[in-house]
């Protein structure tokens, strides 16, 4: 045995958590703290030792710093190290070749700044010379060196370096250093003082070490023997597998298997589903993990576990919170709210047992109906999800795709259905008129399915290929049209018509919601701003045209940001907006509605048309001219109403003799019809009575009574047919200024949508037939003078007048 190192005393204290030193060993480290560099300055030109203490990560507190340097804070042993090599880096760092010399332990600590000092004495080893102890030697050296030849991490020189440590304790030392365990362990070795017992743990750990080696090293030279050198991913994890069953614990693909196991029996599938679920889990157990049909299954197996198969969300069933609910979200739409009233009523005397209603609002964009549908599911306690299918072209996004194909997953019916997470939520198909259709299939019909009661029970999308029963679903579709939806989608759904609103109703709306949501969203409290009515009045008639009040909004936000800038800047600190204030916030107005005609004139007559964003009125004007008989029309119309027109001429024709017409009137003359606004394209069949009207007048020269409107759509005999849009129709009337109204008669019923106060101020008169109409329309007085389609020469007429 060698004789002991003399360590002198006081030493200066090192602190380390990333490394223990044992004696012996070969240490570099990199010294950046400023308490090391200086431990390390101050006996560079000495003795150049130092103590090294390993300092678990415990003996930090919470914020990151270390706890006060006591002796408690240190453990029993550490390891004296002298300096073999130094060398100063740029930075001001240190980088040091250590060589651990001798166990020490600390007696007392004489300083801690500016580095810690402590004074120490040698810890002495408890050595024991008998053939046990040479028994674990050679133990202990042959399995090292077994080790090593295992472990390729090793280098060849540790082996060389193995043959020259003799001394047992030394021998232990040297082993705990090279071995890969973890510091606590390291650190118990190094206060062991006992060298037998030493010897017995590092046999141990050795042990431990070799074992993992031999079974790594089997399972490489099995996969070698089996796999190319292009494999080394799946090398890897059948290394990992290999080892995880040595320990006794479930490789990967097991562990998926069974956790999908315990997804599928928590989802509580019902029975089809829980069949095809359990066929497709003894599958994937067969299956290579690395297998691309492994990955498919279970990417199944997932989407079957997370779909809400029996999660469901409880109504709330009372009729007088679900009305105060609609009443705060909504203004009006009465009709809307007392559907839904009833259904909530319906489902509770049923017990919450009732299939969904389909419901289709249709109306014009900005009449809230998409956020009815926010307001339903909150008056119900419902999920809300809300699906748009506008220019959705592909079936398989209604009923997903065949698992087949590579990326295949459910369609966005039940996607939604997980994302709610319940099977009972509120789905708004928004946009259901703007389906497409192409080669890839009719989304519309795959929606048919969907959308019938009787058999949405069991709907199967082509994913999960499993009946799922959509009837607790309350469905709400939007539309702006109803004419574009195919006849059996439009079939499975329950109308509900939502109309514009009138001006008051707009009015009410934008004081009640509008301006309240636009002063919170444009951090303005609400004594800073005031908008007056007058001023909300000019918005809605000279800066937006619509039946809803998506446009409005966007208007009384511009003028909230101008005064949110006025604010913010210190001009003011409340603003009142009165009408003569809005060209300052908005500019010029930029609509100019269409008004009545301020006197009556021969062959203009104000028609009543529906557009997509609300009513409108449209003027028809019509001239005589000479010519040969032709029918002339300009204005950009449609197919539909270039029809009307030619009904209204062939109609005039063929009633010659009761308007006082020669027969033959047409064969000198032409009749032109134009609808003023070229540029924007027109259709419909409602202007036939309109066409027919104008289209005598200009015949006969009776003028047009000014305050009188009309719609309807007429036939070759004269019969006035019902049309669509009437509240729109007659909102529109009101605006222009309008008195009269001439409506078909089968209209008449339609009235009750038009508020009361509306209807008090207009006069409305259902006709049947179009003599009714001209006799309400046109005035008796005539100007003989000036009428040109009497059957006389048109030329003689001018010179009459010339003369």
């Amino acid at each position: 045995m060698s004789e002991p190192t003399q360590i002198p005393s006081p030493l200066p204290i090192l602190p380390n958590r990333e490394t223990v030193v044992f004696p012996g060993m070969l240490v570099p480290m990199l010294a950046r703290n400023e308490r090391w560099i200086r431990a390390i300055d101050s006996v560079t030109t000495g003795h150049k030792t130092v103590g090294f203490f390993f300092r678990a990560a415990e003996a930090e507190s919470t914020d990151g710093a270390e706890t006060p340097f006591t002796i408690e804070s240190l453990p029993k042993i550490g390891c004296a190290a002298i300096i073999v090599r130094m060398l100063r880096v740029p930075d001001n760092s240190i980088q040091v070749l250590l060589q651990g010399v001798e166990r020490i332990r600390v007696l007392e600590i004489i300083q801690t700044e500016p580095f810690p000092l402590a004074r120490i004495e040698r810890a002495e080893e408890i050595v024991t010379d008998s053939l046990e102890v040479e028994g674990l030697v050679h133990n202990l050296r042959s399995q090292f060196q077994k080790l090593i030849t295992l472990s390729p991490s090793m280098p060849d020189e540790t082996a060389l370096a193995l043959a020259n440590v003799q001394e047992p304790g030394r021998l232990a030392d040297f082993v705990a250093a090279n071995i890969d365990v973890s510091l606590p362990e390291k650190q118990e070795l190094l206060e062991e003082l006992d060298v037998d017992a030493r010897l017995r743990k590092a046999t141990v750990l050795v042990s431990r070490e070799l074992e993992v080696a031999e079974i790594g090293s089997r399972i490489q030279t099995q996969i070698r023997e089996q796999m190319d050198k292009g494999q080394r991913e799946y090398i890897l994890r059948e290394q990992m597998k290999a080892i995880q069953r040595e320990l006794g614990e479930p490789d990967g693909a097991d562990s998926a298997v069974g956790d999908l196991r315990e997804k599928i029996e928590a989802a509580h599938l019902p029975e089809e589903a829980a069949r095809e679920a359990q066929r497709e889990l003894d599958r994937v157990s067969q299956l290579n993990p690395m297998s691309p049909e492994f990955g498919m299954i279970r990417s199944y197996l997932e989407w079957m576990a997370s779909v809400p198969w029996d999660k469901s969300t409880v109504d709330q069933l009372e009729l007088e919170q679900a009305q105060r609910v609609l009443d705060e979200d909504h203004y009006d739409l009465e009709k809307v709210k007392d559907r839904i009233l009833d259904y909530l009523g319906v489902l509770k005397l049923k017990g919450g047992q009732m299939r969904g209603p389909i419901l289709c609002f249709a109306g014009p964009p900005g009449v809230g109906k998409t956020s009815l549908g926010h307001s339903i599911a909150r008056a119900l306690g419902r999920k809300f999800v809300r699906m748009s299918l506008g220019g959705v072209h592909d079936e398989a996004e209604i009923r997903g795709h065949r698992r087949t194909y590579i990326g295949s997953m459910p369609g966005r019916i039940i996607q939604n259905l997980r994302r709610a997470e319940t099977n009972n939520p509120v789905m708004m198909l928004d946009e259901v008129d703007k389906l497409g259709q192409d080669f890839r299939g009719d989304p519309a019909s795959a929606l048919l399915e969907v959308l019938d009661p009787e058999q949405n029970n069991s709907f199967v999308d082509h994913y999960l290929d499993v009946p799922f029963d959509l009837s607790h679903v309350l469905f709400i579709a939007t539309a702006n049209m109803l004419d574009t939806i195919p006849g059996p989608l439009r079939d499975r759904m329950e109308i509900i018509e939502i109309s514009g609103y009138t001006e008051e109703q707009k009015l009410h709306i934008a004081s009640r919601y509008l301006v309240r949501r636009q002063l919170d969203e444009n951090g303005i409290r609400e004594d800073l701003l005031a908008i007056e009515e007058s001023a909300l009045r000019r918005i809605i008639n000279e800066y937006t045209r619509e039946a809803g009040v998506r446009s409005l909004e966007r208007e009384i936000a511009a003028v909230c940001r101008r005064v949110a800038r006025r604010i913010a800047s210190g001009e003011a600190e409340k603003i009142v907006v009165r009408a003569d204030d809005i060209p300052e916030y908005l500019g010029r107005p930029r609509v100019h509605s269409d008004m009545a005609e301020k006197e009556n004139d021969v062959g203009v007559v104000a028609g009543l048309a529906w557009t997509p964003v609300g009513g409108d009125i449209l003027f028809v004007e019509a001239r005589a001219v000479p010519g040969k008989g032709n029918l002339i029309l300009t204005g950009q119309l449609g197919d539909v109403m270039q029809e009307s027109a030619r009904a209204a001429h062939t109609l005039a024709r063929s009633r010659a003799g009761v308007l006082g017409l020669p027969p033959d009137f047409y064969e000198k003359t032409d009749i032109h019809v134009h609808v003023p606004a070229g540029a924007t394209p027109k259709d419909g069949p409602s202007a036939g009575v309109t066409m027919a009207t104008a289209i005598v007048s200009a015949l006969t020269q009776r003028p047009v009574d000014h305050t009188v409107g009309m719609t309807g759509e007429i036939t070759l005999r004269g019969r006035v047919l019902p049309i669509g849009g009437l509240r729109d129709k007659v909102l529109a009337a009101h605006r222009a200024g309008l008195k009269t109204i001439i409506l078909p008669h089968d209209n008449e019923r339609d009235l009750e949508d038009v508020p009361e106060s509306i209807r008090q101020q207009l006069k409305f008169v259902p006709v049947d037939h179009v003599d009714q109409v001209l006799a309400i329309a046109l005035l008796p007085e005539k100007k003989p003078e000036t009428i040109v389609a009497t059957g006389r020469d048109v030329n003689s007429i001018a010179a009459r007048k010339a003369s």
